[in-house]
């Protein structure tokens, strides 16, 4: 007979026929509850869930209740602390190579005073030929074997002082003055370095007894947050040109006289005074004392060519970025900016500087 044919219907054949598709049994013979997947899995023999907690070997009882528990590892003779107290510990042991491993860094960001902690030398045939004329002790110069017109100037004017002068491979070179460049490349030695016993900072007092003793109205230069030793060396270049006394920097959140910033000196850090203070307004109320005008170099001043820049001058120069803190700022006895005619507002630190020293220079 054929399946629409059943005038039962779709619904009564399927379930009320004595041959049903379920292996010829009726679910009115033999409930569907007796053989459902759920009475299968938890109420027969070899139910799923009694299989595993109810059975001669359970999963639970197994590892928590049997001859063999599972905290074997913490009673038994042979306990889990043996790593801490046996032959092979981390304190009486020395047979474990695990424990004399050193420990990771876990801090791999550079230091920014790094650079301060390398040695110290002056690269570049300017800055090198400077520090030999002013005098400075220089403890050995390396040079490369081919010399070149102005390098034998240079190694003259050593050979004259009875300097100790090497020659060594540019490599050398070029590996000693790694640290001091960019981009993976080495800093710019152009083929002399000397090796000399560090950077000397003076006192206030000395950049002071400078200016006395050239009978000038102290000019002094302050920097408030120079990072970049570039601009540093930049500013002290500038200062030695315009006639600045000296120049102060603080202990933290500053570039220091490094050899990056001789480099960019071109040498001018041999002639320059250089105060390294802890507190930057502690040193402008000191020269406040002395008679010295503060001046800070900020947009909202008043345009150089109209403030009175003459006489004993401290100019402040800000940082690349936030330019003067507002501490810093308060202290100043006034602002002075720089007119700009341009779609860009603002210098490089450095440049800004070197324009405002050479206005104080004209006004005098």
């Amino acid at each position: 007979m054929a399946f629409r044919d059943n005038k039962s219907g779709y619904g009564q054949k399927d379930f009320d026929r004595d041959i049903s598709r379920k292996g010829g049994k009726s679910y009115g013979d033999k409930p569907y509850g007796e053989r459902s997947y759920g009475k299968k899995n938890f109420d027969s023999d070899k139910s799923y869930g009694r299989k595993n907690f109810d059975s001669d070997r359970p999963y639970g009882r197994k590892d928590f209740k049997s001859d063999k528990p599972y905290k074997k590892n913490f009673s038994e003779d042979k306990p889990f602390k043996k790593n801490f107290d046996s032959e092979r510990t981390f304190n009486k042991g020395k047979k474990d190579d695990r424990f004399n491993e050193p420990a990771p860094v876990q801090n791999d960001r550079p230091n920014p005073y790094a650079e301060d902690e390398l040695p110290y030398i002056v690269m570049g045939r300017n800055a090198v030929r400077e520090a030999i004329k002013s005098g400075r002790s220089i403890d050995r110069i390396l040079v490369v074997k081919e010399l070149d017109g102005s390098l034998r100037e240079v190694i003259g004017l050593a050979r004259d002082r009875n300097l100790q002068i090497r020659e060594v491979d540019r490599s050398k070179l070029d590996e000693m003055c790694m640290p001091f460049g960019h981009g993976g490349k080495p800093g710019n030695h152009q083929g002399i370095i000397a090796q000399v016993p560090g950077v000397e900072y003076c006192d206030i007092s000395d950049i002071l007894e400078v200016a006395r003793e050239r009978d000038e109205k102290p000019f002094i230069i302050l920097l408030d947050g120079v990072e970049d030793p570039h601009n540093l060396g930049s500013i002290i270049r500038s200062a030695e040109c315009a006639g600045a006394h000296g120049v102060i920097i603080p202990k933290r959140r500053s570039a220091s006289v490094t050899a990056s910033a001789c480099k960019a000196s071109a040498g001018a850090v041999e002639y320059m005074k250089v105060a390294r203070v802890s507190n930057l307004g502690g040193a402008i109320d000191r020269l406040k004392d002395e008679g010295l005008w503060i001046a800070g170099a900020d947009m909202a001043g008043t345009a150089m060519d109209k403030a009175d820049l003459k006489g004993a001058i401290g100019l402040v120069i800000g940082s690349e970025g936030e330019g003067i803190s507002r501490l810093i700022k308060e202290k100043c006895d006034f602002l002075v900016s720089i007119p700009m005619v341009g779609r860009i507002d603002s210098l490089n630190a450095a440049v800004a500087a070197a324009v405002l020293m050479f206005e104080k220079k004209r006004q005098g």
